[in-house]
């Protein structure tokens, strides 16, 4: 795809603030089908009959506010998420830019359309200096929204889902310009709309308030995510738990396909993943551990400054390398949309479950890789 001009950002905001019909969680009935011939009344015995076909056992273990969360979260509705963000009008997205303020405004329309609270210091827009010891700094914005929780005791704990809707913007020069940024990351921040959108459908909501971040600047060495542990929207300690995601619609790995499958950096690091597995296994969805990769990337993506200031956090990919990475080729027509809808719903159920639970998460103290990440903890509150 060539380089494209931008229309009037009128025209683009009108389309990303149009409104979506909301799924319903009803499931659907399977009607029985007879088969064979008509049966007479003198020939009944003669005639054998078919039994009806037998619906799709339940996954187990799925509650009715876990089927709810899944029945919201929609291949549609991410693939429409993802064309508009990677779409050429947006120009990859790189921190700062034109582009990445159409798409911080994209979000912030979504987040509006769900009922959020405004998590920023300019309505859902938190400003970020790019450069701290710059007084002249160029800035930028991540985007944050709450949903906040029902019960009394526990709405002023947090748990935490994000991933950054920044890309590394256009190429100097070749046929195609533009560095789309689909897989990366523009299916992380579908992913959290669509479990946000999932999330606020609940009657009550979850116990605990959500936090839904998108950051700028990770392409550029996690810039956004490191401002937040520094000005978090939110009490740092009282966040219990964060979860990133990163290219959550590719199944093309370079290791192999990967479908119906995620990863959790950081395995062992603390008992999240468990939770997440467990989650995943109730919609069919196998989450693991990628043995080498899954602690050397722990610090690479938008968990690591949260982790670092003591938060249990983990990010959730489906893969790690895929042919277009950090490619024009990053496009939204490759991204297989069937299967992130299924891992999108496997972040959901786990966020409720988080959410829900009474218990607040913790880093695992007999994994001496996690020792650092224990120690922040303790100091973060006030042990």
């Amino acid at each position: 795809m060539r380089r494209l001009r931008f229309p009037a950002l009128a025209a683009v905001l009108l389309f990303a603030a149009a409104p979506v019909p909301a799924q319903t969680a009803a499931p659907s009935k399977t009607g029985a089908s007879k088969t064979g011939t008509a049966k007479s009344a003198s020939s009944k015995s003669a005639v054998s009959k078919s039994a009806a076909p037998r619906p799709a056992p339940e996954p187990v273990g799925i509650t009715p506010e876990m089927r709810i969360v899944a029945a919201h979260i929609t291949a549609n509705a991410l693939r429409g998420h993802v064309s508009f963000l990677a779409s050429d009008l947006l120009e990859g997205r790189d921190t700062p830019s034109r582009g990445l303020d159409v798409a911080g405004e994209y979000i912030a329309a979504q987040f509006r359309r769900f009922g959020l609270e405004p998590g920023g210091d300019d309505g859902y827009f938190q400003t970020v200096t790019l450069k701290p010891d710059d007084p002249d700094s160029p800035k930028s914005r991540n985007v944050a929204g709450i949903l906040r929780g029902s019960d009394p005791a526990l709405r002023e704990t947090y748990v935490l889902l994000s991933s950054h809707y920044d890309h590394v913007g256009l190429a100097k020069g070749g046929a195609d310009l533009v560095f789309n940024g689909a897989n990366d990351d523009a299916s992380g921040t579908a992913s959290v709309l669509e479990s946000a959108y999932a999330l606020a459908s609940l009657h009550p909501r979850p116990r605990r308030s959500v936090v839904f971040v998108l950051f700028c600047g990770e392409e550029k060495g996690l810039l956004g995510s490191k401002y937040y542990a520094r000005h978090p929207v939110v009490p740092l300690e009282k966040t219990i738990a964060h979860l990133n995601l990163e290219q959550m619609g590719r199944t093309d790995s370079s290791q192999g396909p990967q479908l119906n499958s995620a990863n959790v950096t950081g395995f062992d690091f603390s008992d999240i993943p468990k939770l997440l597995v467990d989650s995943g296994r109730r919609i069919g969805v196998t989450v693991s551990k990628v043995d080498k990769a899954g602690d050397d990337y722990f610090n690479r993506s938008d968990n690591g400054p949260l982790a670092i200031a003591g938060v249990p956090a983990h990010t959730m990919s489906v893969t790690y390398g895929f042919p277009d990475y950090h490619k024009p080729g990053d496009e939204w027509q490759k991204l297989d949309y069937d299967n992130m809808a299924k891992v999108t719903q496997a972040v959901g159920i786990g966020m409720l479950r988080l959410a829900q639970a009474v218990t607040a998460p913790k880093w695992s103290e007999t994994y001496a890789p996690a020792k650092a990440y224990v120690e922040a903890g303790r100091k973060l509150n006030g042990k």
